[in-house]
């Protein structure tokens, strides 16, 4: 088929396991051309990766009829303003998370992209891994019984001792579960199906952050988000899940994902990979035994969920890391905070249906 164009907003962090999938892993894309404000980075992406164009600005970079999808890698308060200016520009549109800093700011970012025709969708794009995958496979089969429970938790102290620009983690759009929480999240109901309804507590345990890492050591930041969130959902299939995201606590294992069935239980694997191992634990075992990995992208695979987009783009069929699920994921993030606000349980109106499982027998770097 005929590569898909790409223009990549943003070079931050993030963006190196984006250029690098998406140059040497991926066949049916493109990376046509980037652009990010400091344009020292658009030279260094242009000559490691042997991209054509580089852009002085974003509205340059959405004037290019050759771009058909715009991979969004601003930080997170910016994903709103960004991806509605892609998507007016009719451009597709591959966000990182969240899709936004609100759910208000979410739900108009999907109806403007239904109104133009236009894809929207967005990482986190790990459940389509080796790991999460397998699990899907092993509950959708039977092994567990019927789902009646889950727990979640990501326990850290944050990133202050050890990421380069940690400030808007703790600013708005930022905080644990809008961090994390996508990873968990997504995981819970690729696996699980639509949540129906949630209620939560959260909390701001330090009015400030140190940075202790470069090159901002010192730094003093101000926190404006909740810091630690604990969550408990409903699921339309009757399960019931808790979740803990935290910034407040020092810990030695921060990701725990298990779902509990009515003839066994699963512990997933870190929903911030794509990989394993995936652990079974059945009654006639009463010990938890590790299973084979059945499905592809087992590494590092960013930018898979924009590769299915692109497939997707030329095929006419759905793309599996959507708006919608990005959007049901948002709504839940942003509950939370809302349920513990006004003390009261959330009913969630967002809709979610599961996509279509990964193929078992496919071929590498193709959708």
């Amino acid at each position: 088929m005929e590569k898909v164009r790409i223009g990549i907003l943003g070079l931050g962090a993030i963006s190196g396991i984006y250029l690098k999938n998406l140059t040497e892993l991926f066949r049916d894309v493109e990376v046509a051309g980037v652009y990010d404000l400091i344009p020292e980075k658009v030279e260094a992406a242009r000559t490691e990766y042997k991209i054509a164009k580089g852009y002085s600005s974003m509205e340059e970079m959405l004037a290019d009829s050759e771009i058909e999808i715009i991979l969004n890698l601003t930080r997170p308060f910016e994903h709103y303003d960004t991806t509605k200016a892609a998507l007016l520009a009719g451009k597709h549109v591959y966000s990182e998370k969240p899709l936004a800093a609100t759910y208000e700011e979410g739900r108009e970012l999907v109806k403007l992209a239904q109104e133009k025709n236009l894809m929207l969708g967005g990482a986190p794009d790990t459940f389509l891994g080796a790991g999460i995958q397998t699990c899907r496979k092993l509950i959708d089969s039977g092994f567990i019984g019927r789902p009646i429970g889950a727990s979640a938790r990501m326990i850290c102290h944050g990133h202050e001792s050890w990421h380069p620009a940690p400030e808007f983690y703790y600013q708005y759009g930022g905080g644990p579960m809008m961090d994390m929480g996508p990873y968990y999240l997504t995981a819970l109901v690729s696996l699980l199906g639509r949540a129906d309804s949630l209620t939560g507590i959260v909390s701001k345990s330090f009015d400030t952050r140190t940075i202790t890492s470069s090159p901002h050591y010192g730094q003093t930041v101000k926190v404006e988000v909740p810091t630690h969130v604990n969550g408990i959902l409903q699921f339309e299939n009757g399960a019931v899940a808790t979740i803990t995201t935290t910034f407040d606590v020092y810990y030695d294992n921060s990701a725990s994902l298990e779902i509990y069935g009515t003839k066994g239980t699963l512990r997933v694997p870190d929903p911030n990979g794509f990989g394993g191992p995936v652990m079974l634990l059945r009654p006639e075992d009463g010990i938890f035994r590790e299973i084979p990995l059945t499905f592809d992208y087992r590494e590092n695979s960013r930018g898979l969920g924009l590769a299915d987009m692109a497939k997707a783009l030329r095929e006419g069929r759905d793309m599996r890391a959507g708006s919608q699920q990005t959007l049901h994921v948002l709504e839940i993030m942003t509950a939370f905070e809302k349920s513990s606000r006004d003390g009261k349980v959330i009913k969630l109106e967002s809709a979610y249906e599961r996509k279509n499982a990964m193929p078992e027998d496919g071929v590498a770097g193709i959708l």
